[in-house]
């Protein structure tokens, strides 16, 4: 009889366009929390920000590029496939939950900024029943509940743990701060250097700077 598959984590973005920081959160993730895979969907229609600068199908294309070469990353396209509709992280996981059943580890990749502003998120107090949370940080850094809502910091006090074998152990409801290697890279910036004319060769992936000078996409103004 096999294994059963480890946790699967998932990694959700608009991706505009998918960069460096993205991947290597990926994947210190996987070796450091000990997930099976990584999951990465970038949205149809992100519904906390302006509309991306991209086009979903081309963000969704570069993302596929991206991680084409790396056996431990995939790619989900469903909400891609359904951007008539808002990209709610909460629906995502349900529908992962429905494909994957109830058992299996399901592992919300979160950077810490985007963490602390979780009590704004849509239902977000329905994601602790669908997956754990991991949230990555610099290494020093240290998560306090003094700079969180306090709805937030009363769920981080009574879900936190501090090994990440817990991942492993229970489908969902744990939070585990992981801390990953600092990249000062973000897609704002890149796609304002894009926009300069500026390089951004070593912050992309090759075969995504090959994909958007094709596609004439952040084009100087």
């Amino acid at each position: 009889m096999s294994e059963a598959p480890g946790p699967l984590g998932v990694l959700g973005g608009t991706f505009d366009p998918v960069h460096v920081g993205h991947l290597r959160l990926a994947e210190e993730a996987i070796d450091r929390l000990g997930l099976d895979r990584v999951r990465l969907i970038p949205a149809g229609q992100p519904p906390h920000r302006h509309p991306p600068r991209a086009a979903a199908p081309h963000r969704l294309e570069m993302v596929r590029l991206a991680v084409a070469d790396n056996p431990r990353l995939d790619v989900d396209d469903a909400e891609v496939a359904a951007a008539d509709a808002p990209s709610y992280t909460v629906v995502s996981l349900q529908r992962l939950r429905r494909t994957l059943g109830t058992t299996r580890p399901l592992v919300l990749l979160l950077g810490a900024d985007a963490f602390l502003g979780l009590a704004t998120w849509h239902r977000w107090r329905e994601l602790f029943g669908l997956a754990h949370l991991a949230v990555a940080t610099r290494p020093s850094h240290v998560l306090e509940t003094a700079a969180m809502a306090a709805e937030l910091a009363e769920e981080f006090s009574a879900r936190v743990r501090r090994d990440a074998r817990v991942l492993g152990e229970e489908p969902c409801g744990r939070i585990v701060p992981f801390g990953i290697t600092a990249l000062d890279v973000s897609a704002t910036a890149v796609r304002a250097a894009l926009m300069a004319g500026d390089s951004v060769r070593y912050l992309l992936p090759p075969a995504v700077l090959d994909y958007i000078a094709r596609n004439h996409l952040y084009s100087p103004a």
